[in-house]
């Protein structure tokens, strides 16, 4: 691993390119939090997608980043959390085809929706391989290398757009491994209202998970509220709760950017954090 600093009083450090034998090798950047270096706590860990955008504005999309680590270190303050690592796993080249869940595809009734996203991707989705990489490789080292909190109840995902996708799907595919997913301006078009139906009848079972939702109202976020109102309709209806596990945020005038996310990640940390 590789030492960057001090972030917001946590550490942050690297492991380049790592490397797998399901996809791509890629960066990943681990922050551990405040009084981390010199306790013998074990912390929960939330691992996010698109992890370049995360807390340094020089890596990241547009130059803006989320700055999860003064958010995290605010909540440590508010007495909200004790504290959590963060893994923050870069895209790589083919970001869409890692991200795109892939069961939903892979029936004969959604072979018109596969072939499009084909045509349109330059391939298929990749994503089954991508979490296999996230359980059979990046846990395990997570796991090894620092104090965590490595059962279900304090291991979440979470990610914006088709990160809000993948988030979802790891929930689902694999549900005792990740407790909460945070799916922020979650993709919906990309799949309509089929991937929608799919993740309805795929939620695991309500009481042991936290699921959270969010989209704005600007830019590409304008066309998600009517999939996520179908989407908090199948969460109802598979029993869970709203505001104990799963909730739902729109955010008018919110637009579809690193720049909107940034303003509310403080929200999906609270609730998965809880």
């Amino acid at each position: 691993m590789l030492y960057l600093g001090l972030y917001s009083g946590g550490s942050l450090s690297r492991c380049e390119d790592f490397p797998s034998q399901h996809i791509q090798a890629r960066h990943v950047d681990v922050w551990c939090p405040p009084g981390y270096e010199n306790g013998a706590a074990r912390y929960p860990v939330i691992y996010l997608h698109d992890g370049q955008n995360l807390f340094d504005p020089a890596w990241s999309f547009l130059g803006i980043d989320w700055g999860v680590d003064e958010v995290i270190e605010r909540l440590m303050a508010e007495g909200v959390s004790d504290g959590v690592i963060v893994v923050g796993i870069w895209h790589g080249r083919q970001r869409r085809l890692d991200y795109m869940p892939q069961q939903p595809l892979m029936t004969e009734q959604a072979r018109p929706l596969l072939d499009r996203f084909a045509q349109e991707q330059g391939g298929a989705p990749q994503s089954d391989a991508y979490l296999r990489f996230m359980v059979a490789e990046l846990k395990p080292f997570v796991d090894a290398t620092y104090r965590t909190l490595p059962d279900r109840a304090h291991t979440a995902v979470m990610g914006s757009s088709m990160g809000g996708l993948i988030s979802l799907y790891a929930v689902t595919e694999y549900p005792a491994v990740f407790g909460g997913a945070g799916c922020v301006s979650t993709h919906w078009p990309i799949g309509g209202s089929w991937l929608v139906d799919y993740f309805g009848g795929a939620l695991p079972r309500p009481g042991d998970h936290r699921i959270y939702f969010d989209y704005g109202t600007e830019t590409a976020d304008a066309a998600y509220e009517p999939y996520q109102l179908q989407m908090d309709a199948l969460m109802q209806a598979a029993g869970y709760q709203c505001g104990i596990d799963w909730i739902t945020k729109r955010f008018a005038g919110a637009e579809h950017s690193e720049r909107a996310w940034r303003t509310r990640v403080d929200v999906p940390l609270k609730f998965l954090l809880m």
